[in-house]
């Protein structure tokens, strides 16, 4: 038997990748998290299925119960939402189920990063402008960030950022960013992304708080800061990709 640790996508049912749906279509246990997984995902679930919301539950439990479901001769799917190499707790998890012996399978999903750039309508790397994005979050109480990765150090470089689990930290990051951006400098955050509720929400920078405030967005959501997000630029910078130059050359290089 196995527990497949299924990323669940930003929300919505057809983002979830085919062999996602395939596992949850036919494990006979789901375990997810009843405050980020929405219920249409567990519509997949095969006739019958053992529901385990793991919303209050602590990760012994959490183990616990995938490690009896293994035992009793059960496929497990383990739901998390997003994409489980971003801010799943799934490395606890499988670390425990190694020492039962259990076996697993993890399943990528789309992660809201993407699902929020969609949603915006914008790609996140233009020419000349930004070519990198940093994924990253702000220090909370519950987690500390580690040395050299405060958002004040890692703002240093200027680049796009796509900062999650923060909406409810919209000052401190105006305070951090600021020195670096510039108080007019464009953001973009999205909450529910993909899903019936999505709000999109475009700001300054310095104007962010107010912004988030007014639409009551403190969790769920994912924020973009970077020049990369004003509508203007993608009008006078262009990939070499499709170019004129670039054509030339590969016709030239096939009649060679």
């Amino acid at each position: 038997m196995t527990v497949y640790f299924i990323g669940a996508g930003p929300g919505a049912p057809d983002l979830l990748t085919l062999r996602a749906a395939d596992l949850l279509g036919r494990c006979g246990v789901c375990v997810y998290a009843g405050s980020l997984v929405p219920a249409e995902i567990l519509e997949r679930s095969p006739s019958g299925v053992r529901l385990i919301d793991t919303a209050r539950m602590p990760l012994d439990e959490i183990v616990t119960a995938m490690v009896d479901a293994d035992r009793a001769g059960h496929d497990v799917a383990r739901v998390h939402s997003g994409d489980l190499s971003v801010y799943s707790a799934m490395t606890e998890q499988i670390r425990e189920l190694a020492r039962h012996g259990v076996a697993v399978e993890i399943v990528p999903g789309v992660p809201a990063f993407a699902a929020a750039a969609a949603a915006l309508g914008t790609e996140l790397t233009v020419p000349g402008i930004g070519q990198s994005l940093l994924i990253t979050r702000v220090s909370t109480l519950s987690t500390d960030m580690p040395d050299g990765e405060r958002l004040d150090e890692l703002a240093a470089t200027g680049v796009t950022l796509a900062l999650h689990l923060a909406a409810h930290r919209a000052e401190q990051i105006v305070s951090s960013l600021t020195p670096h951006y510039g108080a007019d400098c464009p953001t973009a955050t999205v909450a529910f992304a993909s899903r019936p509720e999505q709000v999109v929400v475009r700001a300054p920078l310095a104007g962010l708080p107010e912004a988030l405030s007014a639409h009551g967005i403190r969790r769920t959501a994912v924020i973009f800061v970077g020049r990369v997000l004003d509508p203007s630029v993608g009008a006078v910078t262009d990939s070499y990709l499709y170019s004129h130059a670039r054509m030339t050359k590969l016709r030239s290089d096939d009649q060679r």
